[in-house]
């Protein structure tokens, strides 16, 4: 948990650029949720795995290497001797592929801190995702619930009328029909509510999931597709982790090249002959002699450095389609909210409309709950148009790194450790 520590220092020193928002959770669960989600955890973990590489690349792949011989000498003559040789032995890495591991070590810790703030995006992705399509349900929860209300209101009028002998039998019939039908779709809204709150709580816990978060009214963007592009861009996780992978990829063709270059392991022995009459000490140096193997280990790095440029091409022109996706969704989804919103407006005052002419006798029940119907389903789609609306402007403000603190990739403090050889 170190490095969550450190993340949670960098985030607080980046504390003033970022608000919080009053239909979203508060800054502070965010990021407590996201540290605790299990992509993000297994993110975290991965830093440690790439600096543990990165000291084994630092210390090199030799070790010091001891060997003993114990023997004995049979002369023709008769005699006998013991003899023994102890060495110690150990393979020098040259200079130039040293310091190529250290870029590789240092390249990989890198990484690992680009994929843990990739992780913290798509976890913020989710969470926006998980947060809205349960308050999608929660709207729909309000509004048969208003809609319960209004046939129940609707039923009294009614049944007054009914028996007053304004109205006949059927059309109380006709309108506890509708009351049912509408609490049905309550029960069935609760439920899918339910369901959605049950599984942002497993995804993201610790979240207040109440039912009395407000409605935040949807804001145009002040800003064109460039200055977005540029943000996003700039900030872009997956695309800095891609573009490292070829640096990467370019590094292992400089190592493999070096390794057709073979590392000489040198040594040094001290013996006894003779039963101890003759002593003898020596210094010694092997040299592998190299192979087709080292050239085929160099074609493969060169491919897949290939490889990697290829992906790193395709994820940019991916990321700016994508880019484009979301500025075109958040001004739709402003646009879409304003007449879904003056549609709705209008028809609940014609339902109201309807509604007093037919208390005063001057229309029919059929007419009413026409027109209640298509007031209800114009108001759920406002509803739900403020919510998308919403949604698709944090969502750019997300990838913007403008809505939550996602930078917790940066370079933690301290030089890199001093390679061996």
């Amino acid at each position: 948990m170190i490095f969550l520590v450190c993340a949670g220092a960098v985030a607080d020193a980046h504390a003033e650029a970022f608000v919080d928002h009053a239909d979203l959770p508060p800054l502070k669960t965010v990021q407590e949720v996201m540290a605790n989600n299990s992509r993000v955890q297994v993110a975290e973990a991965g830093i440690r795995l790439e600096q543990a590489n990165a000291r084994k690349l630092n210390a090199g792949p030799y070790e010091a290497s001891a060997r003993l011989t114990q023997k004995r000498r049979a002369v023709d003559n008769g005699s006998n001797f013991n003899e023994w040789e102890a060495a110690l032995e150990r393979g020098l890495r040259l200079p130039g592929k040293a310091e190529i591991d250290r870029q590789l070590g240092a390249q990989g810790i890198s990484q690992s801190r680009l994929a843990y703030g990739d992780a913290l995006h798509e976890a913020g992705r989710s969470l926006l995702r998980l947060w809205f399509a349960w308050r999608e349900q929660e709207a729909q929860v309000k509004q048969w619930q208003r809609q319960v209300e209004a046939f129940a209101e609707q039923s009294r009028i009614v049944k007054r009328r009914v028996e007053a002998g304004d109205a006949p039998r059927m059309e109380a019939s006709l309108s506890e029909a509708a009351q049912a039908q509408a609490e049905y779709a309550l029960r069935q809204a609760r439920l899918r509510a339910q369901s959605a709150a049950t599984e942002l709580a497993q995804r993201f816990a610790g979240l207040n999931l109440s039912d009395d978060v407000p409605w935040v009214t949807p804001e145009p963007l002040e800003q064109g597709l460039d200055y977005w592009r540029e943000k996003i861009l700039e900030h872009n996780h997956e695309l800095a982790f891609v573009r490292g992978e070829t640096q990467r990829a370019r590094l292992h063709v400089s190592r493999a090249g070096a390794d057709k270059t073979p590392d000489p392991s040198v040594g040094v022995s001290y013996g006894s002959e003779r039963s101890g009459e003759e002593r003898i000490a020596g210094v010694f140096l092997s040299i592998p002699l190299p192979g087709e193997a080292r050239a085929a280990s160099e074609s493969g790095a060169i491919a897949q450095s290939e490889v990697a440029a290829r992906n790193e091409a395709a994820t940019t022109n991916r990321i700016n389609a994508e880019i484009i996706t979301a500025y075109n969704a958040a001004v739709a989804g402003y646009d879409s909210w304003n007449s879904a919103q003056s549609a709705a407006d209008g028809m609940q005052h014609n339902a109201e409309l309807i509604a007093r002419a037919y208390a005063l006798g001057e229309m029919n029940l059929s007419e009413v709950l026409t027109a209640r119907r298509q007031a209800l389903e114009a108001s759920l789609a406002a509803s739900l148009a403020m919510l998308g609306a919403r949604e698709s402007r944090y969502r750019l403000l997300l990838d913007a790194h403008q809505l939550w603190p996602l930078d917790a990739d940066e370079e933690e403090g301290g030089g890199a450790e001093h390679a061996h050889y």
